[in-house]
């Protein structure tokens, strides 16, 4: 059973609705279209000439078994490969500079590693612009990143948790990478594979950096605490994909190739750092080309507060953020794409589905941004269980966004029926408001205007 709200976005030429037995045939074979945009929090400006590359690069990834029945879907009604492979270009959403093409030919994953940012641009934030299309030039759509802030260069001062937009919190993604003496081309990104850790010239991981208590130990299940993450505190760094994990590591700010033994400030992003593996003898997580070892620090002679690492053993930290839409059509791809945030519950048995972002890409050239709450009536238990008058037990169904024309949304959220005392009285408020939208309807009288209304069919 699901639970599923419909959408009207503007005015469609002859919507084509969803059906009981589309969405039936979704909800059993559930092929997804997922675009997925990995990318920092924040990104470095360029100034003159130079051209400083994101990085991590941007990386986008195609998952679902959508994308492959629709490629077969369209070779078997004629397509050839080329025409059914999809293509894409991305840009920072400046009209300055061209979008560029990623290559996703054999690959369910592309980086973009000659982005950048100059200083004629004078945008405190900005978002990805990843623009997709068959070989055959059908539109898949147009999908935006989250915010990415920019920021001049890495702050050299202490940091301190007034700024802490750039501060680290635990619990977060982050990125790691090293880069030695300073090339481009020497760039390698902690990641895993194969169930290793390695460091990867082509992937960067996603890895959830958590605080623990100094007195934590080691074991496979940890306690963490919440806050910002400081230099000589004890951290978990564990792979957001595989779940695998590091030993219990202790986190040092770097100062040249020395990692500090008494800096307590917040880690900041794009500072450099050091991973100092717990209760051993000086040994510090290093990469020796592609692979992690472990290096032992010397006591620097004159400053006791100092340790001397190797350059491999110093590793650049960045959050990492992500946007991810997943959509479903029986006849195309949608290029409106609503994103959620909450689910919340009032006393009137109405549901309020939070849209932070709601992205109506029109045309190639014009998108609307509103942040507006989708509120819907929760439908009575008897819907999802036959017979049942009241919630006897709790049941939990997933929440679907489901356009007018048919366009499939699947959400992350759910929705819990509570157990009961007895039949709920019913909600006279609730019949009015259905009443009211299914005799109203949204015409939209310029571009500025709220181009959505829904409601629950």
């Amino acid at each position: 059973p699901r639970l599923v709200v419909t959408g009207k976005f503007g005015e469609l030429p002859q919507p084509k609705r969803l059906t009981k037995e589309a969405m039936r045939n979704y909800l059993k074979e559930r092929g997804d279209q997922t675009v997925l945009i990995l990318h920092a929090k924040v990104a470095q400006k360029s100034y003159g000439n130079e051209k400083r590359f994101f990085c991590p690069p941007p990386c986008v990834y195609l998952m679902g078994c959508g994308w492959k029945k629709k490629k077969e879907q369209m070779e078997r009604e004629g397509c050839s490969e080329q025409e059914s492979q999809p293509c894409a270009f991305i840009g920072i959403g400046n009209s300055e500079q061209e979008m560029q093409q990623l290559n996703l030919e054999g690959k369910n994953f592309c980086t973009a590693k000659t982005l950048y940012i100059s200083d004629s641009d004078k945008r405190k934030h900005f978002m990805l612009t990843v623009k997709m299309f068959y070989g055959n030039s059908a539109d898949i759509g147009v999908f935006l990143s989250k915010r990415i802030k920019v920021i001049s260069k890495p702050s050299k001062k202490k940091q301190s948790l007034k700024n802490a937009d750039l501060c680290i919190a635990s619990g977060t993604k982050v990125a790691l990478f090293n880069r030695l003496r300073s090339q481009t081309v020497s760039t390698r990104y902690l990641h895993v594979e194969g169930g290793n850790f390695h460091a990867s010239s082509q992937q960067w991981g996603a890895f959830y950096i958590h605080l623990l208590d100094d007195d934590e130990s080691e074991g496979e299940e940890f306690t963490v605490r919440d806050g910002y993450i400081h230099y000589g505190q004890t951290v978990k760094l564990v792979c957001s994909v595989t779940g695998m994990a590091l030993p219990r590591l202790i986190i040092r700010k770097v100062d040249k190739q020395t990692a500090l033994m008494d800096a307590d400030d917040p880690v900041s992003q794009l500072h450099k750092c050091s991973f100092y593996l717990k209760d051993t003898e000086r040994m510090y997580l290093c990469l020796s080309q592609e692979r992690i070892i472990q290096f032992q620090a010397t006591s620097c002679p004159k400053e006791t507060n100092k340790e001397m690492i190797n350059d491999g053993a110093s590793w650049t930290i960045i959050t990492q953020i992500g946007s991810e839409i997943s959509t479903y059509a029986y006849d195309r791809i949608s290029t409106q794409l609503p994103h959620y945030s909450s689910l919340e519950m009032n006393d009137f048995q109405f549901m309020a589905c939070q849209l932070s972002e709601i992205q109506f890409m029109l045309s190639h050239s014009f998108s609307c941004r509103c942040g507006e709450s989708v509120l819907c009536v929760v439908p009575d238990i008897s819907a999802f269980r036959e017979g049942w008058r009241w919630v006897r037990q709790p049941v939990q169904v997933p929440v679907t966004l489901v356009r007018n024309d048919g366009i499939i949304y699947s959400t992350a959220l759910t929705f819990t029926y509570t157990p009961e005392p007895g039949p709920r009285p019913h909600c006279g408020a609730a019949g009015a408001i259905l009443r009211a939208n299914s005799n109203s309807s949204t015409s939209p009288s310029s571009s500025s205007s709220l181009l959505a209304s829904w409601k629950l069919l």
